[in-house]
């Protein structure tokens, strides 16, 4: 009989520690990793991986796959792009506890918070749960091809304790908020690792109005954190417009010092927040020198806004002549959108911006006519684009207005041209503040929101992008390779709690990536219409991962699935068994 299961030989090991990289073999035995270094001995399966990288499974922990996690083994796209964990039910937005009669509230939420399709909501889910405990158990019948955890979501639970009275501004009595406490109690002994709420005005809901927790108090928010801690663990999470009145540092700072758990916010630039990212840093920072745990989670590129026809947002759909047509079939867009004379006259038109949310007017206005923050998105982005790329300089050099430009972008291929706007993370027009941050023990790189943002973004390829651009491509200052794999695997595990992965040791799970660094490349995003009843989402693949392993089971091979499903559910923290090396 073969002594291991599988040995990976010769390969250039990443272990997740931060630790310099070296040459050797990983071998694996009944799911876990047995041995690192010299490994003698055979195995049922031998993987030569001379000349590439070996590296944990990618840990991404803001996700949004609270609704595919119960229809789709596959998980994609962060399966694609080598992440074997994932933890979803992040902002606040998620589908348990769900009352009956609550079940399209919570799609409209989710849909107008994170752009998935309402009606692959629908159609997908079957709602066979209502408590949180129940939703998790639904959870672990189905095997997928990652690991998921998740978070109780503060709009589920507002709904289902405050029913008809949710709504912006609707204040819990003392009795509701000691409910909503029970809830979270409940769902995180049962196995959530984590709480997570929104308070930005940039999430709302189908209607246009506020998520739950934008309007919510600190005491609310303080009393559902002491649940936690009387559970004993968990991860305080939180998108946030940190407004300075809300005084969201003294409160997470208090908080973690009482419970001993840790916060974590969404750390951007962005034009909703009123303080400055440099500001919540400091003020993150202060806090932890006087005792707090608080992380931050930073996005690796500008989050933003990928612009088509079929897509949810691009620059004309204001026009009326686009409103005209915007409920047609496909084709029949298509048709009138590629026609000189419907193009002359869309063009001549203002936008209509009588019917846009005071609030957002100053980002939807930048969508319309933003030239000189939009950029064409050719077969070879770069995602750090810089002012003389923008449709406005190139409109410029082409001799053309900058609207007709854009328009024309969009009609290549047929109508299927696409703009990037990155509206968050790059008021420098580069990505440069982000150097010092990933070299920072109190950030984790995060913000993928995979399986969300579906006719919008396709962030779920961050970890390949950290590989492609930050490690070896970025012109302007590159980080280094065993930094950012500990930042992606070991980093992000341990916030949550995830001690049984993200390092190459004997005793950890086998989550493992074989990578071909210098093969790594992002593929050209598409729009797919592969959710149910024919949702749309935005993909993008990925180059340069030989393999990716999950429990000791090959999952991908050069990118393409092999039908393995050996993920299943977390249930609260994980200890890794740190077990002898075998040999």
């Amino acid at each position: 009989m073969a002594t291991y299961d599988l040995i990976i030989r010769n390969g250039t090991i990443v272990d997740g520690t931060g630790e310099a990289r070296f040459t050797g073999d990983v071998a694996v035995k009944d799911g876990l990793i047995a041995a690192v270094g010299t490994v003698h001995g055979d195995a049922t399966q031998e993987i030569d991986a001379s000349g590439k990288i070996v590296a944990p499974g990618w840990v991404d922990v803001h996700t949004h796959y609270d609704g595919q996690a119960t229809w789709d083994a596959e998980m994609a796209p962060s399966s694609w792009h080598g992440v074997t964990t994932v933890v979803m039910g992040n902002c606040g937005v998620g589908f348990a506890p769900a009352a009956p009669d609550r079940h399209k509230w919570l799609i409209e939420l989710m849909e107008g918070v994170e752009d998935i399709p309402g009606t692959a909501l629908a159609e997908g889910m079957k709602w066979n749960w209502e408590t949180f405990p129940e939703y998790l158990d639904t959870l672990e019948e189905m095997p997928r091809t990652v690991d998921v955890g998740t978070h109780v979501p503060h709009g589920a639970v507002r709904a289902y304790v405050l029913g008809d009275r949710e709504r912006p501004g609707a204040v819990p009595t003392a009795d509701d908020i000691a409910k909503m406490a029970d809830i979270v109690e409940e769902g995180v002994r049962a196995g959530a690792l984590g709480f997570s709420t929104s308070r930005t005005v940039l999430h709302r809901s189908i209607d246009g109005e506020v998520v739950p927790g934008t309007t919510a108090t600190k005491e609310e928010l303080i009393e559902i954190g002491r649940a936690m801690g009387r559970a004993g663990h968990g991860v305080f999470e939180m998108a946030s417009d940190m407004r300075r009145e809300w005084d969201e540092f003294g409160w997470m700072g208090a908080l973690s010092r009482e419970t001993g758990l840790p916060c974590t916010f969404a750390a951007l630039q962005s034009i909703a927040k009123e303080q400055p990212l440099d500001e919540q840093i400091a003020n993150m920072r202060a806090e932890n020198d006087n005792g707090a745990n608080i992380v931050a989670q930073i996005a690796l590129r500008g989050n933003g806004i990928v612009m088509a026809w079929q897509g949810t947002v691009h620059p004309f759909r204001l026009k009326p002549s686009y409103m005209a047509i915007a409920e047609l079939p496909w084709e029949e867009q298509k048709a009138k959108l590629l026609d000189p004379a419907f193009k002359a006259t869309l063009l001549a038109e203002a936008s209509d911006y009588s019917q846009v949310n005071q609030d957002i007017i100053g980002l939807i206005m930048v969508v319309c006519g933003g030239w000189t923050m939009q950029f064409e998105m050719g077969p070879e982005f770069n995602y750090e684009p810089q002012a003389d790329e923008s449709i406005a300089a190139r409109a410029a050099a082409a001799g053309k207005s900058a609207d007709e430009y854009a328009y024309d972008l969009l009609c290549e291929g047929g109508g299927k041209g696409f703009i990037y706007l990155p509206i968050l993370n790059y008021a420098d027009g580069n990505l440069d503040f982000l150097e010092a941050l990933q070299n920072s023990d109190d950030c984790v790189n995060s913000l993928s929101d995979g399986g969300a943002h579906c006719g919008t973004i396709c962030d779920a390829a961050s970890p390949t992008f950290m590989l492609q651009h930050w490690v070896r491509d970025r012109t302007r200052g590159t980080i280094t390779l065993e930094n950012a794999v500990k930042r992606q695997c070991n980093d992000t595990a341990r916030l949550y709690g995830l001690h049984d992965r993200g390092v190459l040791a004997p005793g950890y799970l086998a989550d493992i990536n074989v990578i071909d660094l210098d093969a790594v490349k992002l593929g050209k995003p598409w729009l797919a219409f592969d959710l149910p009843a024919g949702g749309k989402r935005l993909l993008q693949r990925a180059e340069g991962y030989d393999c990716t392993i999950k429990g000791g089971v090959v999952t991908f091979r050069d990118g393409t699935w092999t039908g393995a499903t050996p993920g299943g559910l977390i249930r609260g923290p994980q200890m890794a068994a740190m077990l002898e090396a075998a040999e």
